[in-house]
This record gives C-alpha cells, sequence and structure tokens, in this order.
C-alpha cells in the first residue's frame, strides 16, 4: 500500500508543479504534513543533499523520499509517479505540437504561469529560509522560544557575498561552495533541526 501511496503523492506534485524541482517544495512541505514522512527539518536536509547531488532537484527529491519509506522499490516508485505526468503531457504535446506552436492563446497562458510559479518558489524559499535561520524551542517552562541561528545567517551572507560581489570567487563552480558549506557545517558543528 505505501508504493501505491508513494506513486499518487507523487504524481500529483508532478502534475502540479509547474516551474522546476523548486516548485516542488510546497507539495512537499504539504506532503510531509499529510503523510509524516518526513519533517520541515528533514525537508531542508533533503532540498541540501538534492541540490548538492547531481540531476534534477524534483527527482531527487522523490527518490530520496522513495527510498527512505520504502528502499530501492519506493525510490524508483516514487520518481516514476513525479515523472509520469511530465511524459504523458510531453507525449500529448508532441503529438499536437503542429497545433500549438503559434496558438497565441497557448503562449499568453505558459506567459501567465511564470508569475505563479516564482510565487511557489518563493513561498518554498521563505519556508525554507525560516526552518534554517529560525528555531522555536517548544521544550521552555516559560513558553515557546524563537532562536535565530546566527551561524547559518553568517554562513548565508558569506556565500552570498562570495558568489556575487568578490570578483575572484565569483565564478567559482557552485559544487566549490557547497563542499565548502559543507566543511564548515561539520568543523563548526551546526545542529541539525
Amino acid at each position: 500500500m505505501i508504493y501505491l501511496r508513494l506513486f499518487w503523492e507523487f504524481f500529483q506534485t508532478g502534475l502540479f508543479a509547474v516551474g522546476g524541482g523548486m516548485a516542488t517544495l510546497p507539495f512537499l512541505q504539504k506532503m510531509g504534513a499529510s503523510t509524516g514522512w518526513f519533517t520541515a527539518g528533514q525537508l531542508a536536509d533533503m532540498v541540501a543533499v538534492s541540490e548538492s547531488t547531481p540531476g534534477p532537484i524534483g527527482v531527487n527529491m522523490a527518490t530520496y523520499v522513495g527510498f527512505t519509506c520504502a528502499g530501492i522499490p519506493g525510490a524508483v516508485i516514487a520518481t516514476l509517479g513525479l515523472i509520469t505526468p511530465s511524459v504523458i503531457i510531453i507525449l500529448i504535446i508532441a503529438a499536437l505540437l503542429k497545433n500549438f506552436r503559434d496558438n497565441r492563446y497557448v503562449n499568453a497562458a505558459f506567459y501567465g504561469l511564470r508569475p505563479a510559479s516564482s510565487a511557489l518558489i518563493m513561498a518554498a524559499l521563505l519556508v525554507l529560509a525560516s526552518t534554517v535561520f529560525i528555531h522555536v524551542d517548544l521544550a521552555r517552562s516559560a513558553g515557546p522560544a524563537l532562536t535565530i541561528d546566527f551561524k547559518a545567517v553568517i554562513l548565508g551572507v558569506v556565500v552570498l557575498v562570495l558568489t556575487r560581489w568578490v570578483k575572484w570567487t565569483k565564478g567559482l563552480h557552485p559544487i566549490v561552495f557547497i563542499l565548502g558549506s559543507a566543511v564548515v557545517g561539520i568543523v563548526f558543528r551546526f545542529a541539525g533541526v
């Protein structure tokens, strides 16, 4: 039954997540909350692992969740669930491509999807940022407390500055920053969420 549920959950995600792998994040957040397969903190870890491994982030995350829930068969089924809607849609569009190629309504629809896709990605970014940079301590007797993880904020600012404004590091491959951040996380013992 877990295999069918994995396929269905990722089929829905693949069907409605327009805009690339990062657009799957709101669907994954909802999936984690409704199924209990992973927490928001584990989702942040999945994003980090999926971003640092080769391949599309959405497929990597589907494979990751499927594997953690049901091993290798779960990884294959979740991945197939995610990519099946795209394959079906591409096959339909390829068969009808000549009719769609110059249709102004289709072009307008795709143009209109851009802001919606951007909003989904921004919403996911805000949730992930709050998960990484802000921690909620519910165990306090005086009530819940919010704390900011200053080490994570400083690391984020340093990576932003190095990738955007420092001339000699600006052109480095992203894997350099991913590996450097991993080393810093190990050396400075960043807490897991």
